[in-house]
């Protein structure tokens, strides 16, 4: 069965055509080509986009490599890997990849559901013949139960018996999550939840497909234990890094949000765990964006559960590395809500991480800016409103980061009285304040040719000009 799955794997990919090495993400896995016109699916997955409307007007659904199965009803441009790729190829002097037409990606799929009903059957094959090849070891050795995985091997176990013991356990597991009795429902989800608390091998062999499919349709359920239970289990299989593209890529996220937003408030407690813990990973960031995880996870920050605010403040934290998250914050008006949670000192340290990454990017710069981030961060140092060292630091990051601003930073930076203030941290100041003081200093210290004629004042009132002037030009 093994060497069926390893066959199956390379002709998944195999390629008529001898290509140079690319990163993997950036190879269509259907077409097994570098990717003209990426798309993302509701799934998380990437695909060209023929080749998605191919397989969507054969109904064919594939099984991925990593026995994954997409889910196609959302088809979203993945402009940020279009952009990398692109550069990918200036950087290596190769010529950008021509999208494939329809015709090509119909006859590659059609291709692919021929191959892979062959080895489906193969495999069903191999299953028939291993089971009455073992038979009457099984019969002399009653199995346990799905009380305990069959993680180990003892000298006598044979690779067979390990594998058919995994695959029955998984058997029961899944049928009773799948079963329609809530009763049952309740049992094996706590149950689960209790065998993936510790267990690192045990959350790596249950993160299986089929089992994920079947947490997919309990999370949203409408009895309380049910919903409770299997969150906290899908958080437990998300700790093991293995498996976290692995969860994204099941389709599970996008009724996950739908916890976050409008769950038991214990659900949402673990959903926020979940959606932080699947964020650490890089290639997890750009997807979450992309399926929805920011509105719930700004909403959440105002959450009555400190659990709740606090993972949620996490995992926006980490998806703002992204760029592509960062201009979806700021369109949602992001800067302004985490702006007035900072000046009513709510969640004050964790949101200033997040105002930092936002600070880095020249859309989140801009709305800091005209948002008054200047004079409130100032305002806090001056007044010395935080509650630990590492949040000063971060005020005085997220400042540096504005910086960047030209002179319109310089204007509000003088209105604000900020240089006396970063004089005084630059003297007392802890280490990495003292860096980023500095450089705060060096930048409001410029003298620019152009700088000499600044008037600032005219510079800071130029909004209300502008405004007076479409006014004007509106009326006549």
């Amino acid at each position: 069965m093994g060497t069926s799955k390893q066959r199956w794997r390379i002709s998944f990919h195999k390629s008529p055509f001898k290509q140079p090495s690319f990163p993997k993400e950036f190879v269509c896995p259907i077409s097994g080509s570098l990717m003209a016109d990426p798309v993302i699916v509701s799934s998380g997955h990437t695909f060209e986009r023929h080749c998605v409307h191919a397989c969507k007007s054969l109904s064919f659904t594939p099984i991925l490599p990593d026995g994954s199965i997409p889910d196609f009803s959302t088809i979203i441009p993945n402009l940020a890997l279009k952009s990398t790729i692109l550069n990918f190829c200036r950087s290596s002097l190769l010529d950008p990849p021509k999208p494939i037409n329809f015709l090509t990606a119909e006859n590659l799929v059609s291709s692919l559901m021929h191959t892979q009903k062959a080895q489906n059957l193969s495999s069903l094959r191999n299953r028939v013949l291993s089971h009455i090849s073992t038979s009457s070891e099984e019969s002399a050795t009653p199995r346990s139960g799905p009380t305990r995985p069959s993680c180990y091997s003892s000298s006598s176990a044979s690779d067979v018996d390990t594998l058919n013991t995994n695959s029955y356990e998984e058997d029961e597991l899944v049928t009773k999550l799948k079963s329609s009795q809530v009763s049952e429902q309740e049992e094996a989800v706590i149950f689960f939840r209790k065998l993936t608390r510790t267990r690192e091998e045990t959350r790596v062999q249950f993160c299986t497909p089929r089992v994920l499919s079947a947490l997919r349709v309990l999370i949203t359920s409408r009895y309380a234990s049910v919903q409770v239970n299997s969150v906290a289990a899908l958080v437990n299989l998300s700790l093991e890094n293995r498996n976290k593209v692995k969860i994204v890529r099941s389709g599970i996220v996008p009724p996950l949000i739908d916890v976050l937003k409008g769950g038991f408030q214990e659900s949402q407690e673990h959903a926020a765990g979940a959606v932080f813990s699947l964020a650490l990973d890089d290639q997890n960031k750009t997807a979450l964006g992309v399926l929805g995880a920011l509105p719930p996870l700004l909403h959440a920050l105002r959450s009555e559960s400190e659990r709740t605010r606090h993972d949620s403040a996490l995992a926006l934290y980490h998806l703002s590395l992204v760029q592509s998250n960062r201009a979806k914050l700021v369109k949602l008006g992001a800067v302004q809500a985490l702006l007035g949670m900072v000046k009513t000192g709510h969640v004050t340290g964790r949101v200033m991480l997040i105002l930092c990454n936002l600070a880095a990017s020249s859309e989140g710069r801009a709305a800091m800016l005209d948002g008054g981030a200047v004079e409130c961060f100032v305002s806090m140092l001056r007044k010395g409103e935080f509650d630990s060292e590492s949040s000063r630091e971060n005020c005085i990051a997220a400042l540096y980061g504005l910086s960047h601003g030209g002179l319109r930073f310089k204007g509000l930076a003088k209105e604000a009285a900020a240089e006396e203030l970063l004089i005084q941290v630059e003297e007392t100041g802890s280490e990495r304040a003292k860096d980023k003081a500095r450089k705060i200093l060096e930048v409001l210290r410029q003298r620019d040719e152009e700088e000499e004629e600044v008037d600032w004042e005219k510079l800071l009132n130029s909004d209300d000009d502008i405004s007076q002037s479409r006014i004007s030009t509106s009326s006549s």
